[in-house]
């Protein structure tokens, strides 16, 4: 899990280095491509199959889980490093507050009220971090990056179902990885095939094997280890994206961001636990939407 969310974390430096020169839907495109091939490859010398029987769940997943990451991508690239990076990992309190608007709809249990206090906790990070960024004049990118960690949410319960339909990771990886080569070749579409040079390359090379790599790590680890380590374990990608962005990019550091970003680890993680309380089957989880 800290080899997962460091290379996660050198994936995000990628795609803010390669945003310069690409527009999002074409890295998404190539992260696509990239760990498509890869885990065709890996499920060919495995003697697996990508047959699957049930094509629409893996549709949605698929459309969810591309859509939040085009949305972290863009925000990556318009945002200090570790601001994108927290307010994409803000999908565990979303996850939180989607339990506790079911239970109230459907009246089936009493809404655990630990639970209402870790989501209110993640929001007063998210309005801690996103208040130095409304200085900037750069609210728009907080509010993108915000979105896409909502959407990731979701595309983590469509995950959980297809784990629980006994669909194999690599299956699962596959075909968000071929989501996100088709829906970014329809992007670039519209805005764009840019061309390459020897560093952009590298670069899109880089985020598709950092991306394929971490992401079967993370499933590794959520796999053979406990949920709520794991959990804690992954929430440091935030802190190797923040080093990262004081040491590359030059990002500020300020205490209230700080603060707002310790109150939605905090609230994650208290939320994680809540929610392995009352659903200890549920291990099935991917950073990276």
């Amino acid at each position: 899990m800290v080899l997962a969310s460091f290379l996660f974390a050198t994936m995000s430096v990628c795609v803010k280095l390669a945003s310069e020169l690409y527009e999002t839907g074409e890295i998404v495109f190539y992260r696509g491509l990239v760990g498509a091939t890869a885990l065709a490859f890996i499920t060919w010398r495995r003697g697996g199959t990508l047959r699957t029987p049930v094509p629409a769940m893996h549709f949605w997943r698929s459309l969810s889980g591309v859509i939040a990451l085009g949305l972290w991508f863009y925000s990556i690239g318009n945002l200090p490093l570790a601001t994108a990076m927290t307010l994409n990992y803000m999908s565990s309190v979303w996850m939180a507050l989607f339990l506790i608007g079911g239970a109230v709809m459907l009246g089936t249990s009493r809404v655990d009220g630990r639970l209402i206090a870790a989501v209110l906790l993640g929001f007063g990070g998210v309005a801690c971090i996103l208040r130095p960024t409304i200085e900037q004049n750069q609210l728009w990118h907080g509010l993108i990056g915000l979105l896409s960690g909502m959407i990731a949410a979701t595309a983590y319960m469509q995950v959980t179902a297809l784990g629980r339909a006994g669909e194999p990771v690599h299956r699962i990886v596959f075909y968000f990885s071929l989501g996100g080569l088709l829906l970014g070749a329809l992007a670039s579409v519209w805005t764009g095939f840019h061309a390459h040079t020897w560093r952009g390359a590298a670069l899109l090379l880089a985020v598709g094997v950092l991306a394929t790599a971490a992401q079967m790590l993370m499933t590794r680890a959520y796999g053979t280890g406990k949920l709520l380590v794991n959990a804690s374990l992954q929430y440091l990608g935030i802190a190797f994206s923040f080093g990262y962005g004081v040491l590359l990019f030059n990002d500020k550091v300020t205490l209230l961001s700080l603060l707002g970003m310790a109150l939605i680890v905090s609230s994650g993680l208290a939320a994680t636990l809540l929610r392995s309380k009352s659903a200890p089957s549920d291990t099935s989880t991917f950073s990276e939407s």
